[in-house]
């Protein structure tokens, strides 16, 4: 993590950059929390420095040298490509992929297609099972700032778990970006096995919702079940 030194020799881009990546730090044990608390939170300990665009960025400071090379790292060489087929949100999630090292196959779906098709397909997930969720998404055109995912779970209309995990920020570029989560563990016992309904989104510092989904899950017994 940067140091306070950095911050101060950086001006604004430096901030908004430092400052994103210390609310990842400070969020990162609190992943539990559920999304009404983890709100409190972020206004509590985290004011989002104002949003400049990527040309805007690339254009500061151009005589500190230090910083030039900075930015470079974070954002790359080249300037920012602007074409039509980036139009559309400024990020585009792909798929999410639960990751399971005792799964038969791979548990995937698809979030660049149609949606609504998640809501008639269950996912399954041994009881037990240890996982974690990898979330692929692509940033077109400006840096997003504080980028999170969301989840709200559901069994028989009863809301049961709320899971919520900083993601980061992120510059564009072409190739797509890639986020696992902590380790978790599917409920386990006869009473937990069934089907659950999940509702899921991706959203912002700036509050932009960039996907919301919904989509089922089955806790087995067992996988060949």
């Amino acid at each position: 993590m940067l140091g306070l030194d950095v911050c101060e020799f950086g001006g604004q881009v430096l901030e908004l950059l430092w400052l994103t990546m210390c609310y990842r730090g400070l969020m990162a044990d609190k992943k539990d929390l559920p999304i009404e608390e983890e709100e409190d939170e972020r206004n509590l300990n985290y004011n989002p420095p104002a949003l400049k665009s990527l040309r805007e960025i690339q254009e500061m400071d151009k005589d500190d040298e230090s910083l030039v090379k900075y930015k470079q790292t974070l954002l790359g060489t080249g300037p920012p490509v602007f074409s039509p087929d980036l139009c559309g949100p400024n990020v585009c999630v792909t798929r999410l992929t639960l990751l399971c090292d005792e799964a038969p196959e791979p548990v995937t779906m698809d979030l660049a297609g149609d949606l609504s098709a998640l809501k008639e397909k269950s996912f399954a997930l041994q009881e037990g099972a240890k996982y974690r969720l990898k979330i692929n998404f692509k940033v077109k055109r400006e840096i997003v700032a504080g980028l999170r995912y969301h989840h709200v779970t559901y069994r028989k209309g009863i809301r049961v778990d709320k899971v919520s995990y900083m993601v980061g920020s992120y510059g564009p570029r072409p190739e797509e970006h890639e986020f696992v989560s902590p380790s978790d563990e599917a409920p386990k016992g006869m009473m937990s096995r069934g089907h659950y309904q999940i509702k899921s989104h991706f959203i912002d510092d700036d509050k932009n919702i960039f996907l919301a989904w919904e989509w089922n899950l089955d806790i087995k017994k067992d996988w060949n079940e």
